[in-house]
């Protein structure tokens, strides 16, 4: 079997010079966005998006960024590749799976940037052993606020960019190309389900996995969950191998988020388990009917992707769809609840025990996850601060909910908001937050924020995080 054992080469990559090419796009990118005239806003013209913030009124136009849409190489020998920023986590797992290689964290989604996934944090079933996508980045080429481009890592004269870029949505410049590490896969991914009648039971076996690195006897090379109910609990824990006795395919008539259930066993190739959420969006597909038997023969396996599900979502929320139609019915308003948490391990279970009466959405996404070989006296990355060591488990859940008699926007997210901080979390910002500016900079370090603005985005050009992520700007 192929050696995968978690292992990494970091820091040992040799530095590369980037094709011509690239560097000429860099050259454009820079002219154009220094014609842009002072107090504009500045956006990127991107073909995708996974955020779910949706500003109101008519965009601005964009800096074109298309060309750093691509892997610029891949390097078997040091197990790195160097990647445009605006490259989709499909294109870069084909391009790395053609040499037997993978990051070592997949989020998700298949368009989820690479970039995207270093400035707003990504999580993945790999996490538990390797943290965020961006503690695999060695080395970050990036158009700063106050035009320059500089190349940023963790010893160099740019380390505290380095360190304050993830987390910071674009509020101080945009990544060009990331220097990344990978890591040897089989091709097959053996998964076994584990039940839990209780939350206690569940993150219980969380410690238990992240102390032992297997379940039952089953190696950890993944590990995410599924919650349903309070009593009706799963981890899903997967090994690689290089053999599997039947392989299942989710992209047709069968739906994964119900394979969960039963058989307790599968198996899946190394690229369909990387994608397994992203044909039905997780489960969220099923709120726009493509997951009924007659509806989903018939729509086009092309579109079965989450891209597609969100540009629905985006015109419902555009338009109003949604709204005007349940005010015609007589029903009453529906607020957006999309939010990924974080919480410690071992306050887990309390935190689905208030999420269940207080949101009462199902199911819900559980990935474990903490940060990658971090020593315990370092905290590497200051605006979104977890305790190095610590066990995690990120609970994710989308949708809708009806608001409450006298309740306006926000009091789902906002109650979320106080619960998380309570239980000492941290709340992904690519969606809405509804936090004061003061309890919003105690959260992420705002001094340390300041600090990185001034040096990089002196003259404010391009919004800041609390701007961008809870004003919406």
């Amino acid at each position: 079997m192929t050696d995968v054992t978690g292992t990494s080469n970091r820091g040992v990559a040799p530095r590369r010079k980037l094709p011509p090419a690239h560097r000429a796009a860099v050259a454009r990118l820079q002219h154009d966005y220094a014609a842009i005239p002072p107090g504009s806003p500045v956006r990127l013209a991107k073909r995708t998006s996974n955020l779910f913030r949706f500003p109101g009124g008519d965009a601005a136009p964009g800096l074109d960024v298309s060309a750093f849409n691509r892997v610029l190489s891949v390097d078997p020998g040091s197990r790195t590749a160097v990647v445009g920023g605006m490259t989709t986590y499909e294109d870069l797992a084909d391009a790395t799976l053609a040499y037997d290689l993978m990051p070592l964290v997949v989020p998700q989604l298949k368009t989820i940037t690479l970039g995207g996934a270093v400035t707003g944090l990504g999580i993945e079933s790999t996490s538990l052993r390797s943290g965020l996508p961006h503690e695999s980045v060695t080395e970050m080429e990036i158009l700063t606020g106050d035009g320059r481009v500089v190349t940023a890592t963790d010893d160099n004269e740019h380390a505290a960019l380095y360190r304050g870029f993830p987390n910071s949505y674009g509020s101080l410049g945009y990544a060009l190309a990331l220097t990344i590490e990978l890591e040897p896969v089989a091709p097959y991914v053996h998964l076994r389900h584990f039940h839990f009648g209780t939350p206690e039971a569940c993150m219980d076996a969380v410690a238990q996995i992240a102390a032992d690195g297997s379940y039952h006897g089953h190696r950890a090379d993944f590990v995410d969950g599924t919650a349903f109910s309070l009593d009706e609990m799963y981890l899903t824990v997967g090994a690689f191998s290089d053999v599997a006795p039947w392989r299942s395919d989710y992209t047709r008539e069968r739906i994964y988020y119900r394979s969960i259930r039963g058989p307790k066993e599968d198996f899946l190739t190394i690229r369909d388990y990387l994608w397994r959420w992203d044909t039905d969006w997780f489960w969220c597909a099923g709120a726009l009917g493509v997951q009924n038997p007659v509806i989903r023969r018939v729509w086009p396996r092309r579109y079965r992707r989450s891209d597609t599900y969100r540009k629905l979502i985006a015109l419902d929320r555009k338009y109003g769809f949604s709204a005007t139609l349940n005010a015609r019915r007589g029903l009453p308003s529906r607020e957006y609840v999309a939010q990924d948490v974080d919480i410690p391990v071992g306050r887990g279970a309390e935190f689905l025990r208030w999420f269940v009466p207080h949101v009462g959405m199902s199911p819900v996404w559980l990935c474990p996850m903490r940060l990658r070989g971090t020593p315990l006296s370092k905290q590497p990355w200051p605006l979104y601060p977890l305790h190095p060591g610590d066990v995690y488990v990120n609970f994710g859940f989308w949708g809708t909910r009806s608001l409450p008699p006298g309740a306006g926007d926000g009091h789902y997210n906002r109650l979320i908001e106080e619960e998380v901080t309570a239980l000492s979390g941290r709340k992904g910002l690519y969606s809405s937050s509804f936090y004061s500016e003061e309890e919003f900079w105690a959260l992420h370090n705002g001094t340390e924020y300041a600090t990185l603005k001034d040096d990089y985005d002196h003259q404010g050009r391009l919004a800041g995080l609390y701007e961008k992520c809870v004003r919406g700007k």
